[in-house]
């Protein structure tokens, strides 16, 4: 792995974690991945948050990948978040599904699945379990921490619920409240997914499921690949052009984008859990920082860390207009001084932050400088 000093975990919870719900995780466990060194001081740590199917293999590659991690481009030596300099810590969220304790493990004293008994976890609730995890590393406080989607959505909660915690919270392509628009895009992939016969009512053979997939949830994620482009980056990547082999006048010939759709989509339940993929999604869907609060306004009036804030343009599922709204309430409560808001030109949509990095690279270093 090189510079990276690249280093999987699993960090075991013996406490209970009390839940917004008012239910408890006990035992639960968190995976994580660090990047770096530690120094004696313990203050170089940057937390790195991320989105719904991602992961905490965020950089570097395992011996048989045939990519490297999904934020691959930004963290490394030399790279905006330098790992020459910083300690960089990502956490798989609980409720996922690459071994954090989520829908698909034990149900301690059981060895059998959660499924859906497996309780409704908050975006607050990851950060939560997040933050004992920093506890049992010892780091009392970070340099930054950076998410983007609903990894931003952990970074805001982070610095609402934890003001004392990091220097820089860099929000990424999120918001403060999910839409109805949004919610309605995760309603489609919600209930494509559970109305598969072969769902099972959550039942299903885990591993078989690996083999064949399921049709709902490819579904599903369907309607969340929409999302994640723009009306230009469509037109730019696929136009109107026709897979050549298949028929225009066969009814199930198809144009590029709908191979393009239904490739990932079908290809997505094989590696990416459908339970977790409902309970992420309830997770987003209920994400509102100002709950428990008066107002957004006073939510925020919790932030010590200075907010870094970037909108991307043709972001349909998470509009610029959203990001900039926690901007102005920052300012419209006196904390100007703690708020920047960054709009990036783009039109590749959503996933921007994903994709191209390049828009924004120079930017993050130079926060983190």
């Amino acid at each position: 792995m090189g510079d990276l000093n690249i280093k999987t975990k699993t960090a075991s919870f013996k406490n209970a974690l009390y839940l917004e719900s008012g239910r408890i995780l006990e035992p639960f466990e968190i995976v994580y991945e660090t990047y770096g060194t530690l120094n004696e001081a313990k203050d170089n740590a940057i937390v790195v948050c991320h989105a719904l199917s991602g992961s905490h293999h965020a950089a570097g590659r395992y011996e048989n990948d045939k990519k490297a991690g999904w934020w691959d481009a930004l963290i490394g030596g030399g790279k905006p978040i330098d790992t020459d300099r910083f300690f960089v810590i990502c956490a798989n969220a609980i409720g996922s599904c690459y071994g954090s304790t989520g829908p698909i493990s034990p149900a301690y004293p059981s060895l059998e699945p959660y499924r859906l008994k497996f309780p409704v976890v908050t975006v607050k609730d990851m950060v939560k379990a997040e933050r004992l995890l920093l506890d049992r590393l010892g780091i009392n406080a970070v340099f930054a921490v950076i998410g983007g989607s609903m990894g931003g959505m952990r970074a805001l909660h982070f610095a609402v619920d934890y003001p004392a915690l990091a220097k820089r919270t860099i929000v990424m392509a999120a918001t403060h409240a999910t839409s109805p628009w949004a919610i309605a895009f995760n309603k489609i992939a919600m209930e494509a997914t559970i109305s598969d016969p072969a769902f099972e009512n959550g039942a299903y053979d885990i591993e078989a499921l690996k083999e064949r997939g399921l049709k709902g949830a490819a579904i599903g994620r369907m309607a969340g690949h929409i999302s994640f482009l723009s009306p230009e980056s469509m037109n730019r990547k696929f136009g109107r052009d026709f897979v050549g082999a298949e028929g225009l006048f066969d009814l199930f010939g198809r144009f590029q984008v709908e191979r393009y759709l239904d490739y990932n989509g079908g290809s997505f339940p094989k590696w990416f859990d459908p339970l977790s993929f409902l309970y992420i999604l309830k997770a987003i869907n209920i994400y509102d920082i100002s709950r428990g609060y008066d107002s957004l306004e006073s939510a925020l009036a919790r932030v010590k860390s200075h907010l870094h804030l970037f909108g991307f343009e043709r972001d349909l599922l998470f509009l610029p207009r959203e990001t900039q709204e926690i901007d102005a309430a920052m300012k419209k409560i006196g904390k100007g001084e703690l708020s920047d808001y960054y709009h990036i030109e783009s039109d590749y949509g959503h996933d921007s932050f994903l994709v191209e990095t390049n828009k924004f690279a120079d930017i993050l270093a130079d926060i983190l400088r």
